[in-house]
């Protein structure tokens, strides 16, 4: 018979499982195909040292996102999607070095690490545009509701934890 506690982390995969495809589907294979398709660009370049830069950043990327994706549903017993926000305040592991690795792992390495790929102006403006504005949702948005909804301990955590360059954590 499966505990109450076995049935909800059964639950939370594939509410994880949808986020994932979701956001990062979106933001990372969607709008960047639409984007090289638009200039005409949709081709796979020979493989050279910027192929191999790109490798390397989107993999980054896709690992930060997975990483939390795990934290989020054991330790903060949710996911990093806003229908189902975790439900402890996640400061472990990258968290202890950065306050945003899912975002800097979707919203700045990946499509980085597309640019980078694909050897594109278009997809380098696309990730910085996509920086701003999780900048600004973040700066104006998310930040403000979880001095709400955490209170101290989070505004201890504004104070000691970098937003976007990641930093060894203070002891």
């Amino acid at each position: 018979m499966e505990t109450r506690s076995e049935r909800k982390k059964t639950m939370l995969w594939p509410k994880i499982t949808l986020m994932f495809i979701i956001v990062p589907g979106v933001a990372d294979v969607l709008i960047p195909a639409l984007i090289l398709a638009a200039f005409r660009q949709l081709r796979l370049p020979p493989f050279g040292i910027s192929q191999g830069i790109g490798c390397l950043l989107a993999a980054l990327g896709l690992a930060a996102v997975i990483w939390v994706c795990q934290a989020f549903a054991r330790r903060g017993k949710g996911t990093p999607a806003p229908f189902d926000p975790p439900r402890r305040f996640v400061m472990e592991g990258l968290y202890r070095w950065v306050r945003n690795p899912m975002y800097i792992g979707a919203g700045i390495l990946i499509p980085l690490g597309e640019a980078f790929f694909f050897e594109t102006f278009w997809l380098a403006l696309y990730a910085a545009l996509l920086w701003l504005g999780l900048h600004l949702y973040i700066t104006r948005f998310e930040e403000p509701a979880l001095i709400r909804r955490f209170g101290r301990p989070y505004r201890k955590y504004l104070r000691t934890v970098p937003r976007w360059l990641p930093h060894p954590p203070k002891e």
